[in-house]
């Protein structure tokens, strides 16, 4: 049976706004599946101190605008157009704040914390994490970074430490359970970097809102061989709130062994686009998790950068490694 043509029984007109809006459709529907709901953000301190006049300048000269925003255990921040840091105390300093970020264009997606729970008292601590909450809240962002670091964390059993992990994290949950602010645990230090640690403290606080900060290079930091890497990512990608990312080039002969934590870091660290992770790898791995969120440049090599100048260079092909590895997304 021949096929009927719809558009041979159409006035041209007709044929026109039809061929429009199918065109527009396609268009549509290739847009949607384009868009993977990842983004290009920056911690603040890349583009703060002599690298860039301002941080807001170093965002606009990298062409990204969204921010991991510090926040330290005094509740200071570094403002995005000046030097002098800000304390945000009260809910009207948060919300100032974020009103002038908006207007320079910017957006904070996140809020970086630091908490040692082996450390001080369990109340303060509950109390701290549970008011970054609400601050990052208050800021518009969708994540607080929880570090995994202890102090007594080589002291302390495998079980004694989850306990102390969860408890924390769980009274601040609750402490802020109107809010839809996730918690992504940073795999940082010796301890963070133990994918049982992590699994089990997700499991024991068995809240939604608790996910990973999903560092790309801390795992092969720790000592992981490069294909075992992939592995652990794969694992986490499901639980990644937030993220940060990081590269390492070794030699070859150390790349599919397990090394000693954090051997010769300092000398094997680069840029995104010269390291032995694929970057582009990673993101399709966060993809296939149905992750959505920023891809957060946490380049520790511009330390060893020079001049103002080289830590630009360097930042603006990581932005570029990035934006390629989420355009590539499929």
């Amino acid at each position: 049976m021949p096929r009927l043509n719809l558009c041979s029984y159409m006035p041209v007109n007709s044929r026109i706004a039809l061929i429009v809006l199918i065109s527009a459709a396609v268009m549509a529907g290739a847009a949607l599946a384009a868009d993977s709901g990842m983004y290009v953000s920056v911690r603040d301190g890349m583009v703060g101190g002599d690298t860039f006049a301002s941080p807001i300048e170093g965002l606009k000269h990298l062409g990204v605008d969204a921010v991991e925003l510090n926040l330290a255990r005094d509740f200071s921040v570094q403002p995005l157009d000046g030097k002098d840091k800000v304390i945000l105390k009260t809910d009207e300093d948060a919300k100032a704040f974020r009103q002038n970020t908006e207007k320079l264009g910017i957006r904070i997606c996140s809020v970086l914390t630091a908490c040692d729970f082996s450390a001080g008292d369990m109340e303060s601590n509950t109390a701290w994490i549970a008011r970054a909450i609400e601050i990052a809240d208050l800021l518009g962002a969708s994540a607080v970074r929880i570090d995994s670091a202890m102090a007594k964390e080589r002291e302390l059993d495998f079980e004694a430490r989850v306990k102390l992990f969860a408890e924390g994290l769980t009274g601040a949950l609750q402490r802020t359970a109107n809010s839809k602010v996730a918690l992504g645990i940073e795999n940082h230090g010796f301890q963070g970097n133990n994918l049982a640690f992590l699994l089990n403290v997700f499991q024991l606080v068995g809240s939604d809102r608790l996910g990973s900060t999903l560092d790309t290079g801390n795992f092969y930091w720790r000592g992981y061989p490069l294909s075992e890497v992939y592995g652990i990512l794969r694992v986490l990608a499901p639980y990644a709130k937030h993220t940060h990312v990081k590269n390492i080039h070794y030699p070859e002969d150390q790349r599919e062994i397990m090394r000693e934590a954090g051997w010769k870091y300092s000398v094997y660290f680069c840029p995104l686009d010269e390291g032995d992770i694929s970057i582009a790898k990673v993101v399709d791995i966060l993809a296939k998790a149905g992750y959505k969120g920023d891809i957060c440049v946490e380049d520790e090599s511009i330390s060893k950068c020079k001049t103002p100048a080289e830590k630009i260079a360097v930042l603006e092909r990581d932005v570029a490694c990035i934006k390629k590895a989420i355009a590539e997304v499929k």
